[in-house]
């Protein structure tokens, strides 16, 4: 009897395996709220366990069966560090912490174009010791690569940066490599090459509203951002469409208009994966209304780092981690590099301007703007 419980007891302890994938999202557009997000390999139910301390102390659990366990985690106070650890069934995870939201200085990074950084060196980032990762796009390079079909390009997305992600609280928007399902070819194949839906990207992440165009708040520092669907959306109509309907009268373009009309926030800014020059372009206009009712307009398009003051004196801004491609700069572009690049935004509670830099990877400041507060 002893020698099979013993037996037991090392197959149990074998059969358990250290949960390492992990990634913190929000769900709702309530930053007193995250979300734990890890992976098993096979379904389990989800516990985790967190704190102010590791002593850790309070949980949240779900019984349900998964593999992609998604368990949302009040956040009680401000500018304190919180400890956690995931489990699922005999899996469990190390401790590990992320900060909440500050009082008085938010930093926020905003990267775009991963998919086609693999292998870059983001420690600048990290020693930014920013409060949110945001992208602009373009996140994976496609969901067909071999052994990177569907949601394991994101899981590999997370495995090249498993600490960042799992200390830093991280919000994508769409590109088309987001959801592009097969090879795209000279020409439109017979087949539709990209998911529209982004049915893997919206299983993988757990973001507010509709996943694939959402809004998130930071009521203490007067602030909103709103993700849109826009990409190639010259293509639309064919089987190279990525996005979702984008014209004046279609539903995306209509929750814009009445979002932005809605906001009162002092600092909003729009992020898009399209150049601006074509969405004025194929819609007349009918979107830069509505952008330039916001602080500034973000997208990670070009690869390549640009800055242009629009008609009307709306800030745009392209980023990508990748600087080195063809340089097409907006006609409007007041800067421009040919660097790998994010941006860092730096905002204190209370004050009338906000930061935007363009930063190297090597944590050089290449470009500083100050955008005012909007006028009520």
């Amino acid at each position: 009897m002893i020698r099979r419980l013993l037996i037991f007891f090392v197959a149990s302890t074998v059969c358990a395996a250290p949960i390492e994938r992990i990634w913190l999202t929000h769900a709702t557009n309530d930053p007193s709220k995250i979300v734990i997000n890890w992976e098993t390999d096979s379904p389990s139910d989800s516990l985790v366990e967190f704190g102010t301390s590791e002593a850790l102390g309070q949980r949240a659990a779900s019984e349900a069966k998964v593999t992609l366990h998604h368990v949302e985690i009040p956040l009680g106070q401000r500018g304190v560090v919180y400890h956690y650890r995931v489990r699922s069934g005999e899996d469990v995870s190390t401790v590990s912490s992320f900060k909440g939201y500050p009082s008085q200085d938010l930093r926020i990074a905003i990267v775009g174009d991963w998919g086609y950084a693999p292998g870059k060196d983001v420690s600048a980032i990290v020693k930014d010791d920013v409060h949110l990762l945001l992208t602009v796009g373009d996140n994976v390079a496609s969901l067909h690569e071999k052994g990177k079909e569907g949601t394991k390009a994101f899981s590999a997305l997370i495995d090249a940066n498993r600490d960042l992600f799992r200390r830093t609280p991280f919000m994508p928007i769409l590109g088309n490599h987001d959801r592009e399902i097969t090879g795209r070819g000279p020409k439109p194949p017979a087949h539709a090459v990209y998911d529209v839906e982004a049915a893997a990207y919206r299983e993988f992440f757990a973001l507010p509203g509709d996943e694939w165009k959402w809004q998130f708040d930071l009521p203490g520092f007067d602030l909103r951002f709103i993700a849109l669907d826009l990409n190639h959306i010259q293509d639309f109509g064919t089987t190279w469409q990525t996005c979702h309907a984008w014209q004046s009268d279609s539903p995306q373009f209509l929750w814009f208009a009445e979002t932005m009309a809605a906001t009162k926030s002092g600092f909003v800014i729009t992020l898009m994966n399209e150049k601006q020059t074509q969405v004025q372009g194929l819609t007349k206009g009918a979107w830069h209304e509505h952008f330039r009712k916001g602080s500034a307009l973000i997208t990670g398009f070009g690869y390549f780092a640009d800055r242009a003051e629009l008609t009307g004196g709306l800030p745009y801004f392209n980023t990508c981690l990748k600087g080195d491609g063809d340089l097409y700069k907006d006609p409007q572009s007041k800067f421009h590099a040919r660097e790998d690049n994010y941006l860092l935004l730096t905002f204190t509670a209370g004050a009338p301007t906000m930061k935007l830099q363009f930063k190297s990877l090597r944590g050089e400041v290449l470009d500083t703007t100050e955008v005012a507060k909007r006028k009520p």
